[in-house]
């Protein structure tokens, strides 16, 4: 008969930070939140670094059977959190590339501005 293999003890903490800075982000990312234009690339990066952290924890624990009924708590939580994030990140790249293609329309124009301005600037 083998041992259990024993739970990391800060699995649970990992995993409930990671629960609680993943609905943040998935709150401050909401278009009803945050404009696109201040979505910062830090915010996916600490996405990122937060899925990282996870995922290093789920690989250190025990079968499911052996988990804490917490830790599995905490664990389908994260994975409600993936799918959130599955669903949400699609709508936020097209929001970025609708912003992108409005800040380059603007650029475009300021540019013809600032041309005009410089020929109007030397017809006078």
């Amino acid at each position: 008969m083998s041992t259990p293999t024993p739970m990391p003890p800060d699995a649970l903490e990992t995993l409930r930070q990671v629960n609680e800075n993943l609905r943040s982000a998935l709150l401050r990312l909401r278009p009803e939140r945050k404009h696109c234009s201040s979505i910062k690339p830090k915010d996916f990066s600490d996405i990122l670094s937060q899925l990282l952290r996870a995922a290093e924890c789920l690989r250190c624990l025990p079968p499911p059977s052996e988990a804490a009924a917490t830790l599995e708590k905490e664990s389908l939580e994260y994975r409600n959190n993936l799918e959130k994030l599955k669903h949400f990140l699609p709508d936020l790249q097209v929001r970025l590339l609708a912003e992108k293609a409005r800040l380059e329309t603007a650029r475009t124009h300021v540019a013809a501005a600032g041309a005009w301005a410089q020929a109007r600037k030397k017809t006078l």
